[in-house]
């Protein structure tokens, strides 16, 4: 942080309530709090018998249980969801699942104006945002609107317990990118600093444990506290190289989204860090280290996550097609965002090569 200060923070109007058990306990307790009496909820295939209890605990008030979010929310997903709240004569929807099925809870309000309750079961973050997300024609669109961002959250670290811990990890790998992102930002501030920083320091402190313990409650509940603090960042700042070069290759080459994150942050940091010194070095207090991209690169590794494009199933010749598509779009980043340059930190990515080969 300079000695100058100058920027601007938005508060943004979302209630969270975070404890164990609250999947079930809290949840219709926040549906009458907002007066919604006809609620439908969402989730995907994964998640559904967890959804299935939150609807139970629900009674009266749920008037369906939509599971068939799809990762990249695919525009004819969306649709069909819209038309089950539409035919269901929703006044709400509660999503409850990771990134896939709060996104498409993000769909129905963005299309509806219906109030979104989020009950996530990941560390994506998505569930502190007013950023949603839809892919049509291989191509995926984000956008910002007050109208997606959950009137209410609720956090149940009992809900992670059954997450299998390699998506644990990349999930959790996932949430740091939006703390990480967040440190450079154009429209970062003090508060949004101290998030990340805690954010990512929380997170890459608990994912080891619960690696090593996956049903341990304490283990969970840290990593879901992280990924709140990291999620609130990504939805206080604007998006950078990373968001947009996983949103393409995610949107386009339907690479999976929460690996994705954990293979291309370590190299978008050590691309970027040359030009936001100040964000790295943030990063690596968190991290306790001297090199936050290598650090990162090795918590993947250590923790048994992919670290190569080529392990996702993306193909060499589409290296050039992914690097075109991420350098013609406009967007913040603290370094000028160049096809070369993506080109080259896709090369390494695609590889596994140790970031340091992307630092200069």
């Amino acid at each position: 942080m300079t000695d100058s200060l100058d920027f601007s923070y938005e508060s943004r109007p979302v209630r969270v309530v975070f404890r164990a058990g609250a999947a079930v306990s809290a949840t219709p307790g926040e549906v009458e709090r907002l007066g919604l009496r006809r609620v439908l909820v969402v989730c995907g295939a994964r998640g559904a018998d967890t959804a299935r209890a939150v609807a139970d605990a629900l009674g009266p008030a749920c008037v369906g249980l939509h599971d068939r979010a799809r990762m990249h929310v695919p525009a004819e997903v969306a649709g069909t969801a819209v038309e089950a709240a539409r035919a269901a004569g929703a006044d709400g929807c509660v999503a409850v699942g990771g990134g896939s099925s709060i996104g498409l809870g993000k769909a129905i309000a963005l299309r509806t104006g219906l109030p979104l309750i989020a009950v996530p079961s990941t560390y994506s973050g998505s569930e502190m945002t007013p950023v949603w997300g839809l892919t049509e024609a291989g191509v995926k669109r984000t956008g910002r609107d007050a109208k997606v961002l959950p009137r209410s959250v609720v956090y149940d670290p009992g809900l992670t317990l059954s997450l299998p811990v390699p998506l644990s990890v990349t999930s959790g790998v996932n949430a740091i990118a939006h703390a990480v992102e967040a440190l450079y930002a154009p429209d970062t501030s003090p508060l949004v600093a101290l998030m990340a920083e805690e954010g990512v320091r929380a997170m890459a402190r608990a994912l080891p444990a619960v690696a090593a313990e996956p049903a341990s409650p304490q283990a969970r509940g840290r990593a879901l506290y992280g990924a709140w603090l990291c999620g609130s960042c990504l939805g206080a700042t604007t998006m950078g190289l990373h968001h947009k070069l996983c949103h393409v290759l995610g949107g386009t080459f339907s690479l999976p989204h929460a690996e994705t994150h954990t293979v291309v942050l370590p190299y978008v940091l050590a691309h970027n860090a040359p030009a936001a010194p100040d964000a790295a070095a943030a990063v690596a207090r968190a991290l306790d280290t001297a090199d936050a991209p290598t650090a990162l690169w090795e918590l993947a590794g250590q923790l048994g996550a992919p670290r190569s494009l080529a392990e996702l199933g993306l193909a060499e010749a589409d290296l050039a097609v992914a690097a075109a598509q991420t350098a013609g779009q406009a967007y913040a980043n603290p370094r000028p965002v160049t096809a070369a340059g993506v080109l080259a930190l896709l090369r390494a990515a695609y590889e596994g090569a140790p970031p340091a080969t992307v630092a200069h």
